[in-house]
């Protein structure tokens, strides 16, 4: 059987140039730096922070969930600078099903440098190890293209458009679909029920 996690828990995770670690309070001047930039929250269900004040209480409830043992996200941080740049996690988790959904979103200065790839396909390797997830999936806009290739370097497949998915500032928008399968946990699983 299946050891099942309350929390993935959010343990510190280090790559080659990230520490993918739990969020604090001193944080909250590197979250505005990228969360106030209108590029980085086109394509996201948030809007931009407008004052240091939304950003603290992004934070605020994030340490919140981490005090609960409820999903939250890592910050990525820089190992260069030690700023979080963004943060990656599952913003839905299915236990029985063994599925989880990912999100991210990265500082714009830090685009097209394979860090966000780096990111998640440590979180994705945590998920089918840790978790014992058998799927996850993430969804982007159309537009973005960026999160697309994401994905795609990360060995999501692209699955479909899911139309007029969600209703996110003051309209309905049609996403993609990716996700991964790790089919020897499937099996595993399959062979326990």
């Amino acid at each position: 059987m299946f050891q099942q996690l309350q929390s993935p828990g959010n343990p510190t995770l280090e790559t080659e140039r990230l520490i993918l670690r739990k969020m604090t309070a001193y944080d909250v001047g590197d979250v505005f730096k990228y969360c106030s930039d209108e590029d980085i929250s086109k394509f996201t269900t948030w809007h931009s922070h407008r004052t240091i004040e939304d950003s603290k209480q992004f934070v605020d409830h994030v340490l919140g969930l981490y005090e609960q043992n409820s999903l939250a996200p890592w910050g990525i941080e820089d190992k260069e600078t030690g700023a979080i740049i963004g943060t990656v996690g599952f913003v839905f988790w299915h236990p029985k099903q063994a599925r989880a959904e990912l999100a991210y979103a990265l500082a714009r200065t830090h685009w097209n440098k394979g860090l966000m790839s780096e990111a998640a396909g440590t979180i994705i390797r945590f998920g089918f190890e840790a978790m014992q997830l058998v799927r996850i999936e993430a969804r982007c806009h159309l537009l973005n293209v960026g999160s697309s290739r994401v994905m795609e370097k990360c060995g999501m497949e692209f699955e479909g458009v899911l139309r007029k998915n969600i209703f996110v500032k003051g309209k309905f928008e049609d996403l993609k679909l990716y996700s991964i399968i790790h089919e020897e946990n499937a099996k595993m699983r399959e062979g326990l029920e």
